[in-house]
């Protein structure tokens, strides 16, 4: 086969390392964000932060928001916040032609080229910022944590007088606990976990294990959930009204409670509704995970993209300042560019191209969540003024279509973007959501459902609670038909208990 030379025309569809990066700036969370700006930050040193207070683009925000334009102005984008204001209207949003273009997936933006000088002076990027001031206040005070449950029993068996073969058994028994400080692992297993010399048995395991079920909180060291509240009942005075009934009942009848068995509990008892229902109470009050007060759990916080008020009658979106960074372009760096442009510093133009590219895309990143964010709420203003219950359903298309947007766009603007409004914190996912058909040929949505379930079991007779085909019935009766297992797939995913665990006495 002779070598030969073609000639073919094809298309295909490149992304610029510009476009790239702000589809990636576009889809992570504020964390993320800030970690990546970091690592830019470390990396450019023609990149840098202002040295604002964050205070100062924190009240330039509150003002900016109470000093809205009337509604159907649009401001522009201002180096401390932008706020969006636009009319509601019934049922389409409108997207203002002030706003600037985003960048799609399916198309690349123009780039325009602009002066250093413009950058320099003009180009920063404002948001909130760390301090720069290099001092100690830039470190948060250390607090002493509260002690595990490890270190609170080991502190009870050092103040506890006793062989010191026993206390390093029941030590041994101590690093046995899980979290809730519950001992899984049966005696024999523990057994085997000692050297054979120490000839460790069984009823040795077991008398520490006493030793160690003596110690606070009530109800350590139990291997069963029976067992560790009899712990917590025979720690309670002997005098506890119902006490030894709840033990009796703790004791023998326990799965007859988790079924709310009541006739048989009678039975068994010989007691009437009233006095049931205190021993039901006493052992209800009682905690069945008691190491779970000294697990550590590390606190997660969320910080807010956009923050929802109502001003002058609408549900305005302006983004919250304390999550977008201030970035500007150095200064000394670039004057030493201004000046000198010849191959020597042809590295420091590289890295100041890319400091631009990265002030414009995180730029656009927080128009793009606000262009979002603002028809989200536009379309899910009933939410605001009336709750859960007046959800509509929502889907990505539908937003897409409305500001001109690919789907994946607004699937990545939606993921771990939270938005505080004064019902609470929410994601950006929470306001999309399938639909059930009413009656009238209209659509409800899934939200708006588990919201009315809720309020039903809430309202219920306990002594007669609602079943899922009843509360299909009520549903039907408004014009929303549901069927009786998307009733029951709702209710479990609002962890509401079924009907024959929800009746009382």
């Amino acid at each position: 086969m002779k070598p030969s030379l073609q000639l073919k025309l094809s298309q295909h569809l490149t992304l610029t390392p510009q476009l790239q990066q702000s589809i990636r700036l576009l889809q992570l969370s504020t964390l993320e964000l800030n970690q990546e700006i970091e690592g830019f930050l470390q990396d450019n040193p023609l990149l840098e932060r202002e040295e604002e207070e964050s205070e100062v683009g924190a009240a330039a925000a509150v003002a900016a928001v109470n000093d809205a334009q009337p509604v159907g102005e649009v401001q522009e984008f201002d180096n401390s916040a932008t706020t969006t204001t636009s009319e509601a209207p019934a049922d389409d949003y409108d997207p203002p032609s002030e706003v600037p273009e985003v960048p799609d997936v399916g198309d690349e933006p123009a780039r325009e080229a602009m002066d250093d000088a413009d950058w320099i002076d003009e180009g920063s990027y404002s948001g909130s910022g760390g301090n720069q001031d290099g001092d100690d206040s830039d470190y948060p005070p250390i607090s002493a944590g509260n002690p595990s449950l490890r270190e609170h029993l080991m502190w009870q068996l050092n103040m506890t007088p006793m062989p010191d073969r026993d206390k390093r058994i029941t030590e041994a028994l101590v690093d046995s606990l899980d979290d809730d400080g519950y001992l899984k692992q049966n005696l024999a297993e523990v057994a085997t976990m000692f050297p054979a010399e120490l000839e460790i048995d069984e009823e040795e395991l077991l008398v520490c294990l006493r030793h160690l079920q003596q110690l606070e909180p009530a109800g350590v060291g139990a291997r069963n959930l029976a067992e560790c509240l009899q712990l917590q009942l025979q720690s309670m005075p002997e005098d506890t009204p119902y006490r030894q009934q709840a033990l009796t009942v703790v004791k023998q009848h326990l799965d007859a409670l988790a079924t709310r068995d009541y006739a048989r509990l009678k039975k068994a008892l010989r007691c009437e509704d009233d006095a049931l229902r205190e021993i039901q109470k006493l052992i209800v009050g009682l905690n069945p995970r008691p190491g779970l007060t000294y697990s550590k759990e590390d606190a997660r916080y969320v910080v807010a993209d956009v923050i929802v008020r109502k001003i002058k009658g609408a549900w305005i979106a302006a983004l919250n300042p304390d999550a977008m960074p201030k970035l500007r372009i150095n200064r000394m760096y670039a004057d030493i560019l201004s000046r000198n442009r010849d191959a020597s510093h042809q590295q420091l133009s590289g890295q100041l191209q890319e400091a631009k590219w990265l002030i414009k895309n995180v730029q656009q990143r927080f128009d793009t969540i606000l262009r979002v964010s603002q028809c989200i709420v536009d379309r899910q203003r009933h939410f605001f003024e009336h709750g859960e219950v007046a959800m509509r359903p929502l889907v990505l298309r539908e937003i897409a279509e409305i500001l001109g947007l690919h789907e994946s766009t607004v699937s990545r603007v939606t993921t771990q973007k939270f938005m505080s409004t004064p019902r609470g914190i929410f994601e950006l996912k929470y306001f999309f959501g399938s639909h059930v058909s009413t009656e009238t040929g209209g659509a409800c949505s899934a939200t708006a459902i588990r919201a009315l379930i809720k309020q039903l079991v809430a309202g219920e007779d306990s002594k007669h609670p609602l079943s899922d085909s009843q509360i299909s019935e009520i549903l039907g009766k408004q014009g929303i038909v549901v069927a009786r297992r998307t009733i029951a797939k709702y209710r479990e995913s609002l962890q509401i208990l079924p009907v024959n665990l929800r009746k009382s006495i």
